[in-house]
C-alpha cells in the first residue's frame, strides 16, 4: 500500500467525526431516550441523580444536582475538560463546581461526553464537535421538560479547558443560551487546538491537522463566526497556565470587545485549575455573572 493511501486509511476514524459549524446548525437535536437512572446522593441543599439520554444513537450519561424545592430553577450545564477516557468516572474533577452552584440554587447538569464512562461510544481524537452534539441533545431534552423543576428559558454553560472549547461551539449553534463561563478554555481556532493536542499526545491524537483542508478547519472554528455571537461570555484564565496558553483567552477577549459583544475577562495568578484564594475569587465572579444573565 502506498504511503499516502496508508495514511488516509489511518485517518478515516478521525475524518468520520468532522463537523463544521454550518453542519451543526443544520442538524436537529433531541433524540429522546431520557431517563433518570438512580439517585446517587442526598445533600441538604440538593439531590444528585444519574441520568442518561441518546446522542447520535449513543447512550450518554451524566449527573444532575437538583436543588431542593419546586423551582423553576435556572440551569447551568458544566462541561468537563480532557481526562484520559479510560480513567474517567461519572463524578469528575469538575464535580466541586457543580456542587457549589447547586448549593446556591442552580440546577446543574454535568454530562460525561461520549466515550467517557459510563457514556457509550468512542472519544473524539482531535476535533471535539461530537461533544457539542452531546450537549445540544441534552439542551433539547431540558427544553422538552426532562427536568420539571428546570427553567428552560434560563440556561447557561460552564466549560473548563476542553469543555470551554465545546462551550464556544455550542453557544454559536444555540443562541437561546443566556451565558457561557469559559475557564482556562481551549481556543476557538481549531488549528491551534489540533497543534496543541498533537503536542500533548506525542502525535497520537490531532491528526486532523494534516487531513483537513484549511477551509474545513476555518468552518469548524468558533473563531470564524464570532461576529454572529449573541451569548454573553465570562472569560477566566490563569497567567501561570502551563497547559492551555492564556493568550488564547486574551485574544478572544480582544476580538469580542472589538466586535462590541457582551464579554467580561479576568486573569488570575494561577494555573490550569485554580486553588485557594484564586478559586474563591473566581467562584464569586462566576456567581455574579450567572446572577446577571440568568
Amino acid at each position: 500500500m502506498r504511503l499516502g493511501l496508508w495514511l488516509s486509511f489511518l485517518l478515516l476514524p478521525a475524518l468520520a467525526q468532522v463537523l463544521t459549524l454550518p453542519d451543526l446548525r443544520a442538524r436537529t437535536y433531541g433524540e429522546g431516550g431520557f431517563r433518570v437512572e438512580r439517585v446517587l446522593e442526598e445533600r441538604p441543599a440538593f439531590t444528585r441523580v444519574q441520568f442518561s439520554y441518546l446522542s447520535d444513537g449513543l447512550r450518554v450519561h451524566g449527573f444532575a444536582n437538583l436543588p431542593k424545592g419546586r423551582g423553576p430553577f435556572p440551569v447551568v450545564v458544566v462541561l468537563h475538560g480532557y481526562v484520559e477516557p479510560s480513567r474517567y468516572r461519572l463524578l469528575a474533577y469538575t464535580t466541586p463546581y457543580a456542587d457549589f452552584l447547586a448549593e446556591r440554587g442552580y440546577l446543574v447538569l454535568h454530562p460525561n461526553f461520549r466515550g467517557h464512562p459510563p457514556s457509550e461510544g468512542a472519544p473524539a481524537q482531535g476535533l471535539r464537535h461530537v461533544y457539542a452534539v452531546d450537549v445540544l441533545n441534552l439542551l433539547a431534552e431540558v427544553r422538552r421538560g426532562a427536568f420539571p423543576q428546570a427553567d428552560p428559558a434560563r440556561i447557561a454553560l460552564f466549560g473548563h479547558s476542553m469543555g470551554g472549547g465545546v462551550a464556544q461551539i455550542v453557544s454559536l449553534v444555540d443562541p437561546g443560551l443566556k451565558g457561557a463561563v469559559l475557564y482556562g478554555s481551549m481556543s476557538g481556532d481549531e488549528r491551534r487546538n489540533l497543534e496543541r493536542i498533537r503536542y500533548w499526545s506525542g502525535g497520537s491524537r490531532g491528526q486532523e491537522l494534516f487531513a483537513l483542508s484549511p477551509e474545513v478547519l476555518r468552518q469548524a472554528s468558533a473563531w470564524t463566526y464570532l461576529a454572529e455571537l449573541s451569548v454573553p461570555y465570562s472569560v477566566h484564565h490563569g497567567t501561570q497556565d502551563a497547559q492551555v496558553p492564556p493568550e488564547w483567552s486574551w485574544e478572544l477577549c480582544r476580538r469580542l470587545k472589538a466586535l462590541k459583544k457582551p464579554v467580561e475577562c479576568f486573569s488570575y495568578p494561577g494555573g490550569h485549575l485554580f486553588r485557594g484564594e484564586v478559586d474563591r475569587v473566581f467562584r464569586e465572579r462566576v456567581l455574579a455573572f450567572l446572577g446577571r444573565v440568568l
